[in-house]
C-alpha cells in the first residue's frame, strides 16, 4: 500500500510512524500545534517531560515535517516563545526562516514575568521556490461609528477597499472563548489561523499535514479552502471528533475563489481575488474630505 491512502483521512497513531512512510518533497504544506509540555491535561499523552527529553523527541518530528514538506512548500510550527527558541535553531540548520508571525491572544502569566501576550507561528520553507501569496484582512473599524480605525496619514484615499495588506503581528484573529465553539480538547486553534496560513502558501488541491490534528482544525480548514489534507493523532477520542468536524464541513467560495470566513465575516483574502470578490460584498462610501468620497467594501456578503 502507498502513502497516499493518508490523503483526505484523520488517521490514528503516532506522527513520526506515520510520517515516515511518507516519501522525501510530498507535501505542499506542514503545520504542527504539538503539546507544551506545560502539564495541560490531554487524553493520551502526559504533557509534562523532562526538558532534554521533551526537545529531543521534538527534533524528531521536525525532522520529519521538514523531509517530507516539497521544495515548493512551507513548513508552520505554532508554540510559545520558551519553545520556538530552541526550534529555530534546529530548524536553522535544515531549512530557511522566512517569519516569526506574533499572534495576539493573551495568555495566564506563571512566575516573576511579563504578561504573556502571543503566541508564536515558526514560518520555515526549504528553497526559493516556495509558493507564496499576498493576503488581506478587513480594515479595523469602529464598532459604533464604523470609521476606520487608522488614518493612513492623511491618505485615506489610498486605503485599499477591502483591507490591509496581512504583517507579521495577527491581532483580528481571536481565541475561542465560548465553549459553545469549543471541541473537548485543552488547546483548540481557530479555523481562521489557519486558513490564514494556507491562503498564504498553498494552492487548490494541495496537500496540508498536521501531526497533532487534535479535534481536527487544520484538516477542516485545508478541506474548506479546496486543499487536501492528512490528519494525525495518537488519541482515538480526538480523531472520533476530528472525523465527524471534516465530514460537517463545507468549501467556501464566493464567484469561484476561496475566502475564510467566520460567523458570517470574511476573515482572510488573497489579494489577487479581490476584483473577483468585491461586488459581491457589501459596499459603503468612505469620506476623504468635505468633497471626496471612496467606495469600499465591507467583509460581508451583500444579501
Amino acid at each position: 500500500m502507498t502513502w497516499e491512502r493518508f490523503i483526505n483521512q484523520v488517521i490514528l497513531g503516532d506522527c513520526l510512524e506515520i510520517m515516515r512512510q511518507i516519501p522525501d518533497n510530498s507535501i505542499d504544506m506542514t503545520f504542527a500545534d504539538p503539546p507544551y509540555n506545560l502539564g495541560k491535561e490531554y487524553e493520551r499523552y502526559e504533557d509534562s517531560k523532562d526538558v532534554k527529553e521533551y526537545l529531543s523527541w521534538c527534533k524528531k518530528w521536525l525532522h520529519e515535517m521538514v523531509r517530507i514538506t516539497k521544495p515548493t512548500g512551507s513548513i508552520f510550527v505554532i508554540n510559545i516563545p520558551k519553545w520556538l527558541i530552541y526550534f529555530a535553531q534546529y530548524l536553522n540548520e535544515v531549512a530557511y526562516f522566512k517569519a516569526w508571525i506574533a499572534w495576539n491572544a493573551m495568555g495566564a502569566p506563571k512566575g516573576k514575568k511579563l504578561l504573556p501576550n502571543h503566541y508564536g507561528i515558526l514560518w520555515y520553507v526549504k528553497s526559493k521556490r516556495y509558493k507564496f501569496y499576498d493576503i488581506r484582512y478587513p480594515h479595523p473599524r469602529c464598532r459604533v461609528c464604523n470609521e476606520l480605525l487608522a488614518d493612513y496619514g492623511g491618505k485615506k484615499d489610498q486605503a485599499h477597499p477591502f483591507g490591509p495588506l496581512v504583517s507579521d503581528i495577527w491581532t483580528d484573529i481571536h481565541r475561542i472563548r465560548h465553549k459553545i465553539r469549543r471541541d473537548e480538547h485543552p488547546c483548540q486553534l481557530p479555523i481562521p489561523l489557519v486558513e490564514r496560513l494556507i491562503l498564504m502558501c498553498t494552492d487548490e488541491n494541495d496537500i496540508v499535514l498536521d501531526p497533532f490534528v487534535g479535534t481536527g482544525t487544520t484538516c477542516v480548514a485545508a478541506k474548506r479552502l479546496g486543499r487536501r489534507y492528512i490528519g494525525i493523532d495518537i488519541d482515538p477520542k480526538y480523531v472520533e471528533i476530528a472525523r465527524k468536524n471534516v465530514e460537517k464541513a463545507k468549501p467556501v467560495k464566493i464567484n469561484g475563489v476561496y475566502v475564510s470566513e467566520y460567523l458570517g465575516k470574511i476573515i482572510t483574502i488573497r489579494d489577487k481575488d479581490f476584483e473577483k470578490i468585491k461586488d459581491y460584498l457589501k459596499k459603503y462610501e468612505l469620506k476623504i474630505n468635505k468633497r471626496k468620497t471612496k467606495q469600499m467594501t465591507l467583509p460581508f456578503l451583500e444579501s
